[in-house]
């Protein structure tokens, strides 16, 4: 067993690939931007790298609209190390030491298609990475695999994270116009990345007419910003959203001047504050000339005990309304084939790490610990109700809202896989199971975790099955704008009459069709009659967390839940002085 292996459980993505070093010559291709040359691939594939798709957003291109290339005939080079912009080092950039890390000029992306691209016009996948819009990078991802079955061509992306990607104060918007105004950099970034696509993917191999956007988690939600955005019609033709968040923030909320909103973190204010100026005085010189280390520096030293304002209902990227009443509104109607779908076991990535819900004995001190869940049946019943409660606002909602806005190609699904290699040391199949970020493997057909990743996408039959439905599925997508089918059972469209969800597994569970729609309110009833499984305070605690997280927090009907059952008990209170004791006693909340 790996030596890492332990440690790096508590990743989210971790890169698992290394960029190819054989250039190819007869690959080179011209962009707006310069000209670049393919890399060879261990499939047929060509993968082009570091294409810069707008003007570094530097100095005073900070906090602005990104900007587009001038024209240029420049050979440009692929960077020796990975490309990424400004994030906390940490599991998700695959960079694990050295505090912030990664340079404002970041706005690259990377281009893969199958070798006899110069011929052909293959569909173009775009894909949105994640990260909670703080961490993540372009070069975790190698479609590889999946160009090369489904032949397609797979667009990856930078754009601009955190307090880079998204804030709102007084002192920028004096002097701004138009989008500079909005807030909204990070995602003004995917949506410059897409109109690059448009302009240039054809030399490619890549057919612009018909463009899938696809992300994961914090990705997800950049998918949905593209649907709910008036500026992004007719840049791209299908649209899936895996394990899809929906939160999004008034400009009020994303200043959160004086902490108004207790239940938010890192807002502009706070960050300006506690970079020691004052948020009444500073000027937008002041704020752009601080260098990018200390700004992130100082986000991050925030603690985020809930939710940070990222995704700005700025009136001009995002409508007014939000997200979630954006969708619905037929005003932004992109009347494109939507899929959207959740992972059975999604939060068991977070409290599997927990030792709250897990403990680890060492034995004699030497082997690494053995891990084990305190108490299954707590743990189980948890994971399961947060898992439903994702699908109920990420993925049923969200498509109802697009079906009221009238979308008719509407799809759902359900990742159920949790065949992994389980060892002596770590059952990971019952610890993580269908956890959130799992299938990007399967999609990707490349290991992600890191250096446990041969354990949550071992070499075994039953992965390259689920390998296969995922990459069908995703690929037919792509193509046609519908699923098609799994295994002979037909994927039928989703629709407020008839919530049916694709579930997909190779397991003993042969993929089938699933009715599990009963809503937020639904889910809320059975925990309200669950008494045996959970203590009162474990009651109010998920309560919480199923109407606080995933889509926008509704605090008011946590208070007045049964009667107001939980109004007393303040939740973010409680969950530090668990983390207190847990520290106390172990030295960490956390397993690793």
């Amino acid at each position: 067993m790996k030596s890492l292996v332990l440690v790096c459980l508590s990743a989210t993505l971790i890169a698992c690939s290394v960029p190819p070093a054989q250039e190819l010559a007869e690959t080179l291709v011209a962009t707006e931007g310069g000209r670049v040359v393919g890399f060879a691939s261990e499939h047929p594939v060509v993968r082009w790298l570091d294409i810069p798709y707008a003007q570094p957003p530097v100095a005073q291109r900070r906090w602005r609209a990104p900007q587009r290339l001038a024209a240029s005939a420049e050979k440009l080079t692929a960077a020796e190390s990975p490309v990424l912009c400004p994030q906390e080092a940490g599991e998700t950039s695959g960079i694990v030491t050295g505090g912030i890390i990664g340079s404002e000029d970041c706005l690259y992306l990377d281009v893969a298609a199958p070798v006899d691209y110069a011929s052909e016009r293959y569909p173009v996948m775009f894909w949105i990475h994640g990260g909670a819009n703080t961490s993540g990078h372009k070069g975790t991802y190698d479609f590889s695999a999946l160009v090369a079955k489904e032949k397609v061509v797979v667009v990856t992306i930078n754009y601009r994270l955190g307090p880079l990607g998204w804030f709102t104060h007084p002192a920028l918007k004096e002097s701004a116009q138009d989008l500079d105004a909005s807030g909204n950099f990070g995602t003004l970034d995917i949506i410059a990345a897409l109109q690059w696509t448009q302009r240039n993917i054809a030399a490619f191999g890549g057919d612009p007419d018909n463009v899938t956007i696809f992300g994961e988690s914090a990705g997800g939600r950049n998918v949905y910003s593209m649907l709910a955005s008036p500026m992004t019609s007719g840049l791209f033709h299908k649209a899936i959203a895996q394990s899809p968040t929906l939160q999004s923030y008034s400009p009020q909320q994303a200043y959160n001047e004086k902490n108004e909103y207790p239940n938010l973190s890192r807002g502009s204010w706070e960050v300006v504050a506690n970079l020691g100026m004052d948020n009444a005085r500073v000027t937008a010189a002041e704020l752009r000339a601080t260098p990018a280390a200390d700004l992130l520096g100082e986000y991050f030293a925030i603690y985020k005990d809930h939710a940070e304002p990222l995704i700005v209902n700025d009136g001009q990227v995002i409508p007014r309304e939000g997200l979630i009443a954006a969708l619905g509104d037929s005003r932004y109607a992109k009347n494109v084939p939507v899929m959207a779908g959740s992972n059975r076991d999604e939060v068991s990535l977070w409290l599997g790490l927990s030792r709250y819900f897990v403990d680890a004995d060492s034995l004699f001190g030497v082997l690494p610990p053995k891990v084990r869940v305190r108490d299954p049946q707590l743990f189980e019943y948890w994971v399961s109700q947060r898992g439903r409660g994702w699908k109920a606002r990420g993925v049923d909602a969200p498509l109802l809202s697009l079906e009221s806005a009238g979308y008719q190609d509407l799809y759902a699904y359900r990742f159920d896989w949790d065949e992994q290699a389980d060892n002596w040391f770590v059952p990971f199949s019952k610890v993580l199971g269908a956890a959130h970020a799992s299938e990007i493997a399967f999609v990707m057909g490349a290991p992600m975790y890191g250096s446990v990743g041969e354990y949550m996408y071992p070499d075994t039959d039953s992965a390259q099955a689920m390998t296969d439905i995922m990459m069908g599925a995703w690929g037919q997508f792509a193509r046609t704008g519908s699923p098609g089918s799994v295994k002979g059972i037909s994927w039928p469209k989703f629709a407020s009459g008839t919530p049916e969800v694709m579930v997909l597994d190779a397991g003993a569970d042969e993929p089938k069709l699933l009715r599990d729609s009963p809503g937020l309110d639904g889910l809320l009833s059975e925990v309200a009659s669950t008494p045996s499984t959970l203590n009162d305070t474990e009651t109010c605690m998920l309560v919480w967390e199923l109407l606080t997280t995933v889509g926008d927090a509704a605090y008011s009907d946590y208070e007045r839940w049964e009667e107001g059952r939980c109004a007393t008990l303040d939740v973010p209170k409680e969950k530090a002085a668990v983390r207190e004791a847990l520290t106390e006693e172990y030295g960490s909340p956390d397993l690793f």
